[in-house]
């Protein structure tokens, strides 16, 4: 979410004090919810180095963070909730991590110019952001990312066919678990910003069944890897795959041009 007061912004962060304050948690530490976690892990291990510093924009209770800092140099977790971020660094201490830190603050007053990451992470982040503030996203991620350095998305599809079942079937759930402002995104329309500033761009179908299975039955875990399993083959099918629930978007910065080629 960005740093400001506006109306938006209070109602988001009104919501996710109350989801961190309640349910959330328990509901984040079932084993389906776990197996989401593990296999997104698993995912953004493809794309960064063991040596990577990871920086995540909006990490909540550091769920996937804490999962993925045992596979990395250092984790940094940022989140304007200061009843997720509290939770966060309870977890870190139960897990003994050493390379995990997280901080209740806003992603845009990090100052680490001297000492940019090598990864950025957003995860289900980009989709609360306004049109004109997801249009200079990119452009801000600079005093953050070094220059060939990956940003990660994970984002809900505008077009996902969960989405209208769901709003259709437990109309309660999907409220519950979304905020009033937010909204999918198409992957093209969620890529161009990135374009614009330079970034090479890839998008990739997600998955269809497996992480709305999760929300639905959270305390089975079999159930999410089936699931997973038969999303492999429903994200290759071309037509079929347009109507998948979300979407990873990889981004990776420009390099610096070198003297020789000034």
């Amino acid at each position: 979410m960005p740093a400001s007061t506006d109306p938006v912004l209070e109602r988001e962060l009104a919501y996710y004090e109350r989801l961190y304050g309640s349910y959330g948690v328990r509901h984040f530490a079932q084993p389906a919810v776990v197996e989401f976690r593990k296999y997104l892990v698993r995912r953004i291990r493809r794309f960064i180095a063991p040596d990577a510093r990871v920086l995540s924009i909006g990490c909540g209770i550091g769920d996937t963070e804490l999962l993925l800092a045992p596979h990395v140099a250092h984790v940094t977790g940022v989140d304007l909730s200061p009843t997720a971020i509290a939770e966060a660094n309870r977890a870190s201490a139960r897990g003994g991590l050493t390379n995990v830190l997280f901080l209740e603050r806003a992603w845009q007053n990090l100052s680490v110019a001297a000492d940019p990451f090598d990864v950025v992470l957003s995860i289900f982040f980009l989709h609360h952001l306004a049109d004109s503030q997801l249009d200079s996203f990119p452009s801000q991620l600079e005093s953050l990312l070094r220059p060939g350095g990956l940003f990660y998305a994970l984002e809900p599809s505008a077009r996902r066919l969960s989405g209208f079942v769901g709003k259709l079937v437990v109309p309660r759930l999907m409220k519950k678990y979304q905020t009033p402002d937010e909204r999918p995104l198409l992957p093209i329309r969620a890529a161009v910003p990135f374009r614009k500033a330079g970034f090479q761009v890839t998008t990739r179908w997600f998955d269809f069944l497996s992480t709305p299975l999760a929300g639905l039955f959270p305390a089975w875990p079999a159930g999410y890897r089936l699931s997973r399993r038969i999303d492999d083959g429903l994200t290759a099918l071309p037509g079929v795959r347009a109507l998948s629930s979300n979407f990873e978007l990889i981004a990776q910065r420009p390099r610096m041009a070198s003297p020789s080629s000034t």
